[in-house]
């Protein structure tokens, strides 16, 4: 699995020009599936980014997590973090088919929930339009094969 986390101002999606989820200060994650993941990869992944800290303290030091700040986050499925490009055209057989991922995403998506977090989300499977004002800008890539 893997997610690429942007700490942002706010964050939207829309999807046939209707918002399906927005947010204040958090997190954008996109998520990716592996064909090869299972549930403890989506439990791990939210722990991860629920917990990243980030964010910054009275000294101006990252130090701080998303429960720290208040802070919210919005998840969009992404198979395309699994594309290979060995080619020109990229190839997505690393990418899990959405048999697989969905319940994964929405797993993820339960997670993060669980641990207390307001968690707006994509259509998984949509051709979706995501908007950012990205803080920093920091951006975090996890990899549950290297976590």
């Amino acid at each position: 699995m893997r997610a690429v986390v942007t700490r942002v101002q706010n964050a939207s999606v829309t999807v046939d020009g209707e918002i399906k989820g927005a947010i204040g200060k958090g997190f954008l994650v996109l998520l990716g599936v592996h064909t090869g993941d299972a549930e403890h990869e989506a439990v791990k992944m939210a722990d991860k980014v629920c917990g990243l800290r980030v964010f910054e303290d009275e000294n101006g030091k990252m130090n701080l997590n998303l429960a720290s700040v208040g802070g919210e986050i919005l998840v969009i499925s992404q198979f395309t973090l699994y594309a290979d490009v060995k080619s020109r055209r990229p190839g997505f057989t690393q990418a899990a088919r959405p048999e697989t991922a969905e319940p994964l995403y929405e797993l993820f998506i339960r997670e993060c929930r669980q641990r207390g977090f307001t968690v707006a989300e994509g259509v998984f499977g949509a051709d979706m339009k995501v908007e950012s004002v990205n803080d920093g800008p920091v951006t975090i890539i996890f990899d549950s094969d290297s976590m």
